[in-house]
């Protein structure tokens, strides 16, 4: 049973691709990247270190121009990341080998995260199955479990070396004469996974 598992390096990303491995699906971890940025290559590390197979998937660029566009007019990037999030999911749900889709959204997520109309469209559309393994789990629980299962590099966005949308979105921002520090929230703390806590205690 495949399941194609969008994956940005971070915590929540790792711990749903841990559980979905551990549910007995076999996990293919797909980086989405737009081909500004070798961004992508944090990710597939992270990947490697865990045991994953990893694959980097490339979307149009006009994608991420649209949602640069709509970080610009909103003045914030959560219409953006959602719009970028749900294009991924369509573009991957489109492959002729795909049955099963899945990411790290968790319940506290304001975005991205599909509501119940959308998760229903984009399975009946594509006919696959849309998985999310920490749709039931709080913060609280997801760091409990991502800190005793993984390494963990914690650093503020601008800092970090990781592989989410926004990376290249700040990218395009700065092309654009543009501080992203004026449209992303400042001293925001993001993750990224480094490894097992454990030697190959895990899978």
């Amino acid at each position: 049973m495949e399941v194609y598992h969008l994956y940005s390096g971070g915590k929540d990303s790792s711990l749903a691709a841990y559980i979905l491995k551990r549910l007995g699906y076999e996990v293919k971890l797909i980086t989405v990247n737009f081909g500004l940025l070798d961004s992508w290559k944090y990710a597939k590390e992270t990947a490697q270190r865990l045991g994953f197979e990893h694959e980097v998937f490339f979307l149009d660029r006009i994608i991420l121009e649209k949602a640069t566009e709509m970080c610009i007019n909103d003045k914030h990037p959560n219409n953006a990341i959602q719009f970028i999030h749900e294009r991924a999911l369509e573009e991957i749900a489109r492959r002729d080998d795909v049955e099963r889709i899945s990411d790290g959204t968790r319940r506290d997520d304001r975005v991205p995260l599909l509501d119940q109309r959308k998760t229903r469209s984009l399975e009946d559309r594509f006919n696959v199955q849309y998985i999310r393994p920490l749709l039931g789990l709080g913060y609280k629980t997801i760091r409990e479990l991502t800190d005793r299962l993984f390494i963990i590099e914690l650093k503020e966005s601008e800092e970090l070396e990781k592989s989410d949308y926004e990376v290249e979105i700040r990218y395009l921002l700065r092309e654009k004469g543009i501080d992203p520090l004026t449209i992303f929230p400042k001293r925001h703390l993001q993750s990224r996974v480094l490894g097992w806590k454990k030697e190959k205690a895990h899978l």
